[in-house]
């Protein structure tokens, strides 16, 4: 069979589409098979989200203060009025 590209036919479609099956079903089989021996192994833990409470906010905190340590001259930062400007990913 020659795996360079070609146009694929109708016959070659479906043969592919039988092999995508056989692969995937021997693939679920193994999956139940060693879902059965290793057991079930969910980890519950409680307390997993936070709870929002946008209301409050420290009364240390200043908007002036923040802006005051965010940096003027680091490589990809900027400041304007109202956002630090940062380039992503950035180290």
């Amino acid at each position: 069979m020659d795996f360079l590209f070609h146009k694929v036919t109708d016959n070659e479609k479906e043969e592919i589409k039988k092999q995508a099956k056989k692969i995937l079903d021997d693939f679920s089989k193994e999956l139940s098979k060693a879902g059965k021996s290793v057991g079930e192994s969910l980890i519950e833990r409680g307390g997993g989200e936070r709870i929002e409470d946008s209301g409050k906010c420290d009364d240390n905190f200043s908007r002036e203060i923040m802006f005051e340590n965010a940096p003027d001259t680091l490589k990809g930062t900027s400041k304007n009025k109202d956002f630090i400007i940062a380039e992503r990913k950035e180290w």
